[in-house]
């Protein structure tokens, strides 16, 4: 009998890699340090109260439709995904309400009641996002992680079509006039952690997969998702064990297996879904090419984080849809708090989502479960959360 490809982690991407390779016939293992799989996509109950931890809607349905089928199945046996509308409300200062719907001509009516001049404008940003979308998806985004080789894979006339040499702001706008719009379509950069005024304009592919493609909510919640693909790797044979620590990967002139709470497990092949810097500086043991990369890693500058709070929230609060935003009034003194002076900014930008309007079982009666995130500098000597989270969670209340 073969040995096992093993698997670090049953978080999204290690449920994923598992399912296929099952589905391609091979045999797999996965450990998983905590009791739950999911990673990131977790839940969290207390009173009544339910909410997810991790991200509160998908884009890109597709990925998930592709990777059922992979191995043979229909999605829509496993999960239920309902359509948002709206994608997301965002709310302004100066009292403006915005609703982007996944029906365009309700998002170019509102945008002509705010801006008449924005309409084609924003016809054409969507046109730009697109185009980007086009050529870098099947290098960047649907294939193996990018290398400066992926770029031999485009072709040289399209290399200026995806808009590197601008950061993200400067490019959106050339297309919208209101700062309202502005701000809006800035805001995706922090979806990977980045600020629209020092990302690349490329980043604009990120609006392309929500403003075109939609956004979705699996019924039952997010978790969901974590509790279908585990089902279906089961269903395939794939092993999974929870509450196993990873303790090393074991390496002679390949990689051999793993150490799990102190027993040494072969292996054909180990597939890390740990962060990449945690992997190169706990699991693999020491070697020149592990500390060349464990080096690079960590010079690498880090996303920014956020600070969340889970509320159960009395009453019902109409104005809130599932997916909410309050924009601070100066968008780039936020990221300036960020990512320049490493601290949190006094008057940010605050996300809520309230799933209990796509569900209401996620709240008690009468009441509506919030999940409240504001941007955060990576953790680091400038602000100190032993200290300062209470009175800043005081302060956003």
């Amino acid at each position: 009998m073969p040995k096992p490809i093993v698997i670090i982690g049953a978080g999204i991407g290690g449920l994923s890699a598992g399912i296929r390779l099952a589905a391609a016939g091979q045999p797999v293992i996965i450990y998983e340090k905590n009791p739950a799989v999911g990673g990131k996509m977790s839940e969290y109950t207390a009173a009544g109260f339910r909410w997810d931890t991790g991200p509160s809607v998908i884009t890109m349905r597709h990925v998930f439709e592709e990777l059922f089928t992979a191995a043979g199945r229909n999605l829509d046996d496993y999960l239920t995904l309902l359509p948002v509308e709206p994608l997301t409300r965002y709310f302004y200062r100066d009292g403006t309400v915005l609703d982007i719907s996944r029906d365009l001509s309700t998002t170019l009516n509102q945008i002509e009641a705010l801006e008449p001049r924005d309409v084609e404008g924003y016809l054409r940003y969507l046109a730009y996002a697109a185009r980007i979308h086009r050529i870098t998806g099947p290098v960047f985004i649907y294939d193996e992680p990018p290398t400066p080789a992926s770029f031999l894979k485009v072709p040289f006339p399209d290399w200026f079509k995806v808009d590197s040499l601008r950061k993200m702001h400067g490019a959106i706008k050339g297309f919208v006039k209101s700062p309202h719009l502005r701000q809006l379509l800035g805001r995706f950069a922090t979806y990977v952690g980045a600020s629209p005024y020092l990302a690349p304009a490329t980043l604009n592919v990120i609006a392309h997969v929500e403003l075109s493609g939609g956004v979705w909510y699996p019924q039952g919640g997010i978790y969901a998702i974590a509790q279908a693909m585990r089902t279906l790797a089961t269903e395939l044979g794939v092993q999974i064990h929870t509450g196993r620590q990873v303790e090393q990967i074991k390496v002679a002139e390949r990689v051999t297996g793993l150490v799990v709470d102190g027993q040494v497990v072969e292996a054909q092949a180990v597939i890390s879904n740990v962060d990449v810097a945690t992997t190169y500086a706990k699991l693999l043991p020491p070697s020149a090419a592990q500390q060349k990369k464990l080096q690079q890693l960590q010079a690498a500058e880090p996303s920014c984080s956020g600070f969340v709070m889970l509320l159960g929230i009395k009453g019902q609060h109409p104005p809130l849809a599932h997916h909410n935003i309050f924009f601070t009034a100066d968008y780039p003194a936020e990221f300036e708090a960020i990512f320049g002076k490493g601290v949190m900014p006094t008057d940010p930008t605050i996300y809520i989502t309230a799933t209990s309007k796509s569900d209401p079982s996620h709240a008690p009666e009468g009441h509506e479960n919030w999940f409240i995130l504001v941007n955060a500098p990576p953790v680091g000597p400038q602000w100190d959360w032993a200290q300062q989270a209470l009175p800043y969670r005081n302060h956003i209340l």
